[in-house]
This record gives structure tokens, C-alpha cells and sequence, in this order.
């Protein structure tokens, strides 16, 4: 088995006084798509910016490629080739949709391969390439969501951080989102998934960690958690 690409162990991560995570593990490997579920409040967003080096952690590590991420700042954790696209979409509404793909890459100086990507991501987001020139505010949800996926992959990440891309989009926006997650995971790169769908999170990952309240309390390979009772009866609505 090969080395995780990324990794978590034991880490702890405070709001002022109030602690988010306890002692938090997991890793993901080359070739992977592991999801992250749990309730509202669990600690899933706190991972992702504790990762990106938005929060620092008060102990435990977290290490990329075999070197420590703790002290390394937000921005030199993209160069390295962490990449998060965070809830929200926190896409710029007033530039065009180049200009936000553009931005993806601010942190690189292959000028070429950019101009490459760049057709990489309109071929994966055909909807993105009709609308170039558009303000990135007047996009629907879903096509703000795709914008915001390829912003990211503009930035060439080695592991993608991906929180909650379906959430508030409807049906057939949510199925094509995670057939892009899937065709990005099939292109090389590893994907740690947050995401509130946990039906849909579990149909597309290879493994799964749970978190509750700051905790996993519970981890696997995702086919054997969405046919687990408690995972079901807690997160996939069923009784």
C-alpha cells in the first residue's frame, strides 16, 4: 500500500476557547475519493481549514507528501498543491468567469500549461466555456458551483479539498456535479469530499470517515457504511 498523499493524525483545533476537533485522523490516498459525513456542527468545514492552514491546529499534525503542513501558510499550502474549494463557492461575483479561472492560478508561472488547463477545465464544464465573458454573479447555483470546482483545478492541485459542492442545487445539477467529481478523480487527482448528500458522497467515494461532534467515530470503505444501520438510519434519512 502506498503512502497517503495526505494526512491527519491526531489533530485538535480550537475556536478561542471552544475545541472543534479531537483528536482527528484520516488520510487519503493516490487514486482516492474519501468523504467526510456528518451532522451540522460535527467539525466537516473545520477539517477542511485546519488542512488548509485557515486555522492552525493547537496539536496533532497534518502532512502533505510526506512533509508537516503545520506553520506553513494558506498560500504556500496551494503552491504546494492542497487546493480547497470551499462551502459556499466564494466565487468573485463582479469578475467574468475567465477572470475567476484565471485567478485559480495566480500562484503558478507555467504560462503554458495554464493556457492548457484553462481548456482542460471549459472541456470539463462546457457551460463555463459558453460564458466566458459573463460576470460570475449573474451564473445560477450550479454553474457558480462548476466555476468554483474549476477556479480550483486552475490551481493544479495534488489533492482537492471539495466542501459541500451540491449543496442548494437542484436534482440534475447535483448529479452532474458528482459526475465531474468523479471524471476529476479519474484524471489523477484525490479528492477529500465533504458533502451533506451522504447517499451521494457514499455512491462516489472509495472510503469514508464520520465525524460527530469533533470526533470519527466511525470509518470504512463507503460501500460497507452506506449498508451500515447506524450510518443510515443517522445520515441517510432512513429509519
Amino acid at each position: 500500500m502506498t503512502d497517503p498523499v495526505l494526512s491527519l493524525h491526531g489533530v485538535e483545533t480550537f475556536y478561542g476557547r471552544i475545541q472543534a476537533l479531537y483528536k482527528v485522523s484520516l488520510e487519503v490516498r493516490e487514486g482516492e475519493i474519501v468523504a467526510l459525513i456528518g451532522g451540522n456542527g460535527a467539525g466537516k468545514t473545520t477539517t477542511l481549514r485546519t488542512i488548509s492552514g485557515l486555522v492552525k491546529p493547537a496539536a496533532g499534525s497534518v502532512i502533505f507528501c510526506g512533509h508537516s503542513l503545520t506553520g506553513v501558510s494558506p498560500d504556500a499550502i496551494v503552491r504546494l498543491g492542497v487546493v480547497h474549494a470551499p462551502e459556499g463557492r466564494r466565487i468573485f461575483p463582479r469578475m467574468t468567469v475567465l477572470e475567476n479561472l484565471q485567478l485559480g492560478a495566480f500562484a503558478r508561472g507555467d504560462a503554458a500549461a495554464i493556457a492548457d488547463d484553462l481548456q482542460d477545465v471549459l472541456a470539463l464544464f462546457p457551460r463555463l466555456k459558453e460564458r466566458l465573458a459573463q460576470k460570475g454573479g449573474t451564473l445560477s447555483g450550479g454553474e457558480q458551483q462548476m466555476l468554483a470546482i474549476g477556479r480550483a483545478l486552475m490551481a493544479k492541485p495534488k489533492v482537492l479539498l471539495l466542501d459541500e459542492p451540491s449543496m442548494g442545487l437542484s436534482p440534475i445539477f447535483v448529479d452532474t456535479i458528482f459526475e465531474v467529481i468523479a471524471d476529476i478523480n479519474k484524471r489523477g487527482v484525490p479528492i477529500l469530499l465533504i458533502e451533506q448528500n451522504a447517499r451521494k458522497a457514499l455512491q462516489v467515494a472509495s472510503r469514508c470517515y464520520v465525524l460527530e461532534t469533533g470526533s470519527i467515530v466511525k470509518e470504512g470503505p463507503a460501500a460497507a457504511l452506506l449498508n451500515d444501520d447506524a450510518v443510515r438510519k443517522a445520515y441517510l434519512g432512513e429509519d
